[in-house]
């Protein structure tokens, strides 16, 4: 009997070019067919379109409803089928019992041929799942595990691992020929060229991997592990498969993404609609607060002071000031008496208010329905003379609420208030003084008020800020139809607020503008999954924030303490705890580094340990022979830096960072910019200027802080003045080893 040639990790011979056509000449025969009917589902779905568009022509009620339903589900089918496309086909599996009749092939997407029978299995079904956790340990009745390499619709290779070699003995003896090709799909994944793009492992997921991700939907994954192993992309695919198996749930309730920063989230933006998703928001930690967008980092000691969760006190003081500028004081005669709220009498009503039933404590606009009544009564308690008495209290609140000198108080005396405008309160030193008394020293006063003094744009760091004024102060409560239960209506039959708030806007107008709701409402927080990555970095204020968003939801949580840039620790750990307070609390650790060659994890593992952290460190299973490079005495930091990265840049395929000090990007950029071997690799001049900013796809050269490079990867890494990276922050150590794990193939460090 004619034996199966072997080729892979064991190398036993070498499989003829014939053969290797042979399978992939078979394995295109199936190809060509899933498309075929790739574009007859199309089809079907935009059939579906135009039936529902028809349904809307009926000309009643139950007809409209139709149309909308099928032309949804018509729409999000065709969706995900024209996401599909590339690497449609990835997997196949040979299992003992199914060799007689088919091999059972796994897909981006499911598919059924036109007699319903299944063609395609998507991923995330139970039935994938072995494709992911069978091991030559642990087969689970896979002989052979196939993955397809493909360009498009096109099969341009396969790499086989046999995972049972005595089953697969039986096989040969009976005659049956099943070749195993290539060096296996994960090697050839990890040797790839990288682009300016996070791309999908689904073809390559690891039994420890695929753990993590099929873990149970309720309370909290935690997935840890140390540079390399993966954690980003299977916390991604996590989140593909969770809306797989209970979709109506996390499209009803949303799955947010949330990750350090807007190049890291470019970075990934592409893996879950290539998983067959687009019902996720991702979001930079500077975009969590819908509305608002920042991209800029403060430097680490005002950083630290912003994230503190002292701060969050702070806050809740300064929701309870006077607005600047509001009157402290109203008189006015009626009939035989003249009544007067002075700033006493008035700091008594701020309190009631302020204390007003335990579900408003706290939330200032939503006393705004409380104001005129609470007013009414303070000034009511005034009336002492006959005639006044004699009229009573309805005609006294009557002819109140008709004298527009006392709607003009109210309201600029308490008028509704955007967090964003209070937050700039914060910028007068004294008022800062006053809120931050016992909770700031004047150090950490100076540095805040000298953050808050520019042009009034918010830092990555204010977002946390923003949002813990929004829930201190509480929506503008919404007019309603039935006046009974209207939280706006001042008093029942009186004004209401939006005829106040036009008051208002003649006399009040912060910053010199009319004001305005806010185009977001608390209540659209909630999310029903929360995915954070490079969670050791959130601050406690950051922590809260978040922790609005999850009170009723799952999480997915990705980190490694050792790449920490939070310098408390156990203050994040607490802000933690109470943001995921009675969660059921799964653990997943990855332990296999797939990105760095051994011997750049080598070389940051070294420094790990020489520094002091306490780092995971993870097995590198990839070895390029390449020791990273070390250039020390440099005279010249232009020339130096230049030669090297043009070293890199011939020596490599994909892309290469430059990692440099806060201080010195701006003058890295403009060398970059004037060297004419790397025109045709570096970033425009503003994507150069403005690191948040991703470049186009075809740019290999970047250049980023240490910060920046959180989450990404290169395949080389020029470190220039490394010392100066450590030295930036009180957690500059982690921040370098951070940068020194980036590079997947070549590492060079210039001092």
């Amino acid at each position: 009997m004619r034996r199966a040639p072997i080729v892979g990790a064991e190398g036993s011979q070498k499989l003829t070019e014939e053969l290797v056509e042979r399978e992939v000449a078979r394995e295109q025969g199936f190809v060509d067919r899933v498309y075929v009917q790739l574009q007859d589902s199309a089809e079907a779905a935009r059939q579906l379109a135009r039936e529902g568009h028809d349904r809307g022509r009926l000309g009643h009620e139950g007809g409209l409803v139709e149309r909308d339903a099928m032309v949804f589900q018509a729409a999000k089918r065709i969706a995900q089928l024209d996401a599909a496309h590339e690497g449609l086909v990835f997997g196949r599996l040979d299992l003992q019992h199914d060799l007689d009749s088919h091999p059972r092939y796994i897909g981006r997407i499911g598919l059924r041929d036109a007699n319903r029978d299944s063609l395609l299995i998507d991923w995330r079904a139970p039935a994938a799942a072995v494709f992911y956790q069978a091991t030559a340990a642990e087969p689970h009745q896979v002989v052979r595990r196939r993955v397809l390499r493909c360009t498009g619709p096109r099969v341009i290779g396969v790499e086989d691992e046999l995972l049972d070699s005595a089953a697969h003995a039986d096989l040969e003896a009976q005659g049956v020929e099943l070749p195993i090709v290539g060096e296996g799909a994960l090697m050839a994944q990890l040797s790839r060229a990288r682009d300016r793009s996070m791309h999908s492992i689904v073809a390559t997921i690891q039994a420890e991997q695929d753990k993590a991700i099929r873990a149970p939907s309720k309370g909290v994954t935690a997935i840890s592990g140390g540079p390399g192993t993966g954690k980003t992309v299977v916390a991604l695919h996590r989140a593909a498969y969770l809306l797989y198996t209970d979709r109506r749930r996390y499209e009803s309730g949303g799955v947010l993404i949330i990750g350090p920063s807007g190049v890291f989230m470019r970075y990934i933006e592409r893996v879950l609609p290539s998983l067959g998703e687009t019902a996720v928001a991702l979001r930079s930690l500077g975009e969590v607060v819908d509305g608002v967008r920042a991209t800029r980092h403060d430097e680490p000691a005002v950083a630290d002071v912003k994230g503190s969760e002292r701060m969050a006190e702070l806050i809740r003081r300064t929701a309870r000031q006077q607005a600047p500028g509001s009157p402290t004081e109203f008189r006015v005669f009626w009939r035989d008496d003249t009544i007067r709220l002075d700033r006493g009498l008035l700091g008594r009503v701020r309190r009631q208010l302020m204390s007003q039933g335990q579900n408003f404590q706290g939330r200032r606009n939503r006393q705004l329905p409380r104001v005129a009544p609470t007013l009414l009564d303070t000034m009511w308690r005034q009336v002492r003379g006959e005639r006044g008495r004699e009229r009573g209290r309805e005609a006294f609140d009557d002819e109140m609420l008709s004298n527009q000198a006392f709607v003009d108080f109210a309201v600029a005396w308490w008028p509704p208030l955007d967090a964003r405008e209070v937050l700039s309160w914060l910028r007068d030193p004294e008022t800062l003084a006053r809120v931050g008394e016992g909770l700031l020293n004047a150090e950490e006063q100076r540095l805040l008020t000298k953050s808050w003094s520019g042009d009034g744009s918010l830092s990555v760091e204010d977002i946390p800020l923003l949002d813990e004024l929004r829930y201190a102060l509480g929506d503008v409560p919404a007019k309603v139809e039935d006046e009974r239960d209207d939280p706006m209506a001042l008093i029942e039959g009186a004004v209401d607020l939006q005829e106040l708030t036009t008051a208002s806007d003649r006399e009040y107008a912060p910053s010199g503008r009319a004001w305005a709701p806010p185009t977001y409402r608390i209540e659209d927080d909630a999310f029903a999954h929360i995915l954070i990555d490079e969670a050791q970095d959130l601050t406690p204020m950051q922590w809260r924030m978040v922790g609005r968003r999850g009170r009723a939801a799952s999480w997915t949580i990705v980190g490694d303490p050792a790449q920490s840039s939070w310098p408390v620790p156990a203050e994040s750990a607490a802000a933690r705890a109470a943001a995921l307070e009675g969660k059921a609390l799964h653990e997943f650790h990855l332990s296999t580094n797939y990105r760095n060659s051994s011997e750049i994890y080598e070389y940051a593992a070294a420094y790990a340990e020489r520094v002091g952290l306490d780092a995971d460190l993870p097995t590198a299973v990839r070895s390029t022979g390449v020791e990273p490079q070390v250039i020390t005495g440099v005279a010249d930091l232009e020339a130096a830096t230049r030669d090297a990265v043009v070293d890199l840049a011939g020596r490599v395929a994909g892309t290469v960072g430059v990692v440099v000090p806060v201080a010195r990007r701006s003058e890295v950029n403009a060398w970059l910019a004037s060297w004419p071997e790397l025109a045709a690799d570096a970033p425009s001049a503003r994507d150069a200027i403005d690191s948040s900013v991703a470049p186009s796809g075809s740019d290999r050269v970047v250049v980023l802080t240490g910060l920046d490079t959180k989450g990404l990867e290169f395949d080389g890494i020029v470190v220039v003045r490394p010392g100066e990276i450590e030295q930036e922050s009180a957690t500059g150590r982690a921040t370098l080893y951070v940068v020194l794990t980036r590079a997947t193939q070549l590492l060079t460090t210039i001092s």
